[in-house]
């Protein structure tokens, strides 16, 4: 292992910010880089050496690569965090587009929601069925439903995320507003008990393969749908219409009474999917 993958190694490990999932994205993330900066001719660096002409050398690579703005906005924001980490944050500008990385194209307004139908029925183990059914019912990431917790979680009218559960490690609050969310919600509390949707004899990592293997055996993919599923039928409950990606009108087309609304609206689900930007939410529910 060349200086600057261990060093960059250990400076994740010293600074574990955000959920597992996030810090084994960083890591994977910040490794590529040092590959590619080794095979651009950068042989002898550390962690602590990072400069500008580094981040130009990843950048021109990756645009040349023919990557999404998505992607390279991805790749950035693990660069920014090495930067920051050996405070040298300045290197990297707050704006993207300064960079010459174009704004992520959240509309499209094509529907990615998926409900659960017959091939739960071939989910035969009952922790992932009950995780999908989490998912189904709030809205949750596939990592926040193994690591759901009932006995924590339920606090009446809504349900409290750790942020060692969630995406970024901020916690959120989702509602309880309906009767089937309770359901799903007494029938986790019988099945896990004190504890959590990862069976006592298994690890997280170990219970997510049995998630995804599980998944794929039934003909189950893209579970993520089902986030989009859970924010256009919030929407529909909030606004009530229909969102833009399950046929309703575009905003376009709403008066300056539904446009409040529909903010209002967005707002709230994108709280209640864990993101910081209500634009984000057009991923979901379209424009």
């Amino acid at each position: 292992m060349d200086d600057l993958t261990y060093t960059l190694r250990q400076l994740c490990q010293r600074n574990r910010d955000g959920s597992y999932t996030t810090q084994a994205d960083r890591m994977r993330s910040l490794s590529l880089a040092a590959r590619q900066l080794r095979e651009a001719g950068f042989r002898q660096m550390k962690a602590s050496s990072l400069k500008g002409r580094h981040v130009q050398a990843l950048l021109e690579r990756w645009q040349g690569e023919g990557l999404s703005s998505g992607t390279i906005k991805n790749r950035l924001s693990h660069l920014r965090w090495w930067a920051e980490k050996i405070g040298k944050s300045g290197i990297l500008p707050a704006d993207n587009t300064q960079l010459g990385v174009a704004e992520r194209r959240y509309v499209t307004n094509i529907s990615k929601a998926q409900e659960l139908s017959t091939g739960l029925e071939q989910i035969t183990d009952v922790h992932v069925r009950m995780s999908l059914q989490l998912q189904a019912a709030f809205g949750l990431r596939r990592e926040e439903a193994i690591k759901f917790q009932p006995s924590y979680a339920d606090r009446g009218d809504h349900v409290a995320l750790k942020g060692s559960w969630t995406k970024g490690g901020r916690e959120r609050t989702v509602p309880i507003t309906t009767t089937e969310q309770r359901d799903v919600l007494q029938a986790a509390h019988h099945l896990a008990g004190t504890g959590s949707l990862i069976p006592a004899n298994k690890t997280y990592i170990q219970q997510r393969h049995v998630y995804d293997g599980q998944c794929k055996a039934a003909g189950l993919s893209n579970m993520h749908g089902l986030r989009h599923q859970y924010a256009q039928s919030r929407y529909e409950a909030l606004t009530g219409w229909k969102a833009p990606t399950a046929g309703g009108s575009s905003k376009s087309l709403l008066d300056a009474t539904q446009r409040a609304i529909d903010q209002r609206a967005r707002q709230q689900i994108s709280r209640e999917l864990g993101h910081e930007r209500a634009q984000v939410t057009a991923i979901y529910l379209g424009a």
